[in-house]
């Protein structure tokens, strides 16, 4: 059940009829040479930590190690108990708990690094935000998880997941595409669906800087885990009305990768270029010396 590209992950689930979720478990089964069933609590173990920390936030907002976010859920969760959101019931939680997990982790509390921690609030937002609109069972999220860690893996084998060497389209970028992926199978899409809404993510992310402000992942990271549960979001919708994707996801990657090396140094996570360098990106910097 070993796969190596999009293509040969799209031809295993043709071939033995399953979701990318089932070949991504049995890959790992067989790689790990763990049992269906240990596998299983694993990957149920990492939506825990998920939902913790995504609910932690909310309910206990905690101010980062850098002093540059915090109370950023609270104040969406309070926003939406008053019925003033401006983009329905799944994208406002979808943002409040992604913000959120940006919190905990900037905080030094547990997340789930989904592909990296700077990226870490876009799976867990989205996925459990579409759980608690349409009641989704336990079963059904860890079963996206798994295609999640399919759309992950080839990205880490083929392209990066790391700002510091494509840009933080490898980070938020992989993150969203992650995210779109996942969510189109557990709200019942075909695997090429699937593919699909991650290429679309990765092509409408495609050249995103990663400019940290102080060289900490807290800002502009939070609000870019947000821009991303919007960019999954549009791309599952797209791929669940049957809009193909006219370039492959495999295509996409290595697009993404090519585009990520270009950028220059000062926009891979150096602090040197865009958000860090603005004279208030500057002035928040001199004020946590």
């Amino acid at each position: 059940m070993d796969f190596k590209s999009a293509k040969e992950l799209l031809g295993l689930c043709h071939e033995n009829h399953m979701a990318i979720s089932e070949v991504m478990k049995r890959r790992e089964c067989t790689l790990g040479e763990t049992t269906l069933e240990q596998v299983q609590r694993r990957m149920g173990q990492v939506l825990d930590i998920m939902r913790n920390s995504a609910l932690a936030a909310v309910e206990n907002p905690r101010k980062s190690m850098g002093g540059l976010i915090g109370g950023e859920a609270e104040k969406l969760s309070r926003q939406r108990r008053q019925g003033k959101t401006v983009g329905g019931p799944v994208f406002s939680r979808a943002v409040m708990y992604a913000m959120g997990v940006l919190e905990v982790n900037a905080s030094m509390g547990l997340i789930v690094a989904a592909p990296t921690a700077g990226s870490s609030g876009v799976v867990p937002g989205l996925l459990l935000a579409l759980q608690e609109e349409y009641q989704v069972p336990d079963e059904k999220v860890i079963a996206a998880l798994f295609n999640a860690g399919a759309i992950g893996y080839l990205a880490m084998r083929n392209a990066t997941v790391a700002g510091a060497v494509g840009g933080c389209q490898g980070e938020i970028g992989v993150a969203s595409a992650m995210a779109a992926s996942a969510s189109v199978e557990m709200m019942g899409g075909e695997p090429g669906q699937c593919l699909d809404a991650a290429s679309t993510v990765l092509m409408n992310m495609l050249g995103l800087v990663c400019d940290p402000v102080g060289g900490l992942v807290e800002y502009p990271c939070q609000n870019r885990n947000a821009a991303g549960v919007a960019n999954a979001l549009a791309a599952a919708e797209i791929s669940l009305a049957g809009i193909p994707q006219r370039i492959p996801l495999d295509e996409m990657m290595a697009a993404m990768y090519a585009v990520g090396r270009r950028l220059p140094a000062e926009l891979r996570e150096t602090a040197l270029g865009g958000c860090a360098t603005t004279p208030a990106g500057c002035q928040l910097c001199q004020g946590n010396e």
